[in-house]
This record gives C-alpha cells, sequence and structure tokens, in this order.
C-alpha cells in the first residue's frame, strides 16, 4: 500500500489531521489526536473506495 503523508494539527477545540496528495478534499476531527488520526484514515479508506484509485495520482497541477 502507498504511503501518505498525514498532518495533524492542533487547535483550541480539539485535533483536525488531513492527507496530503489526494485528490479531492478528505479531513478527519477528533478530541484527541489519535482521534483525529483514526477519523482521516477511514476518510482516505472511504474516498478511494468511492472514487477509485486514481484519486492518489497527484496531477502536477495542484
Amino acid at each position: 500500500m502507498r504511503q501518505i503523508k498525514i498532518i495533524v494539527e492542533k487547535h483550541s477545540d480539539g485535533y483536525v489531521a488531513y492527507p496530503l496528495g489526494i485528490k479531492g478534499v478528505i479531513v478527519g476531527e477528533g478530541d484527541t489526536y489519535e482521534q483525529a488520526l483514526a477519523d482521516v484514515k477511514s476518510a482516505i479508506s472511504c474516498h478511494i473506495e468511492v472514487f477509485g484509485e486514481e484519486v492518489l495520482s497527484v496531477s502536477s497541477e495542484q
């Protein structure tokens, strides 16, 4: 499986996580780092299932 870089940011009301290098908008959130990471991983899996593996191909225009 291809590795995907995920950014997790701490905000005043919790954590937000998002992947880099995937076509489309995918965001995870949670009260803890672990919850946000698990949420975004689930969202990535769903995104790939719905839109296909081609979302992993980053175009040179981005």
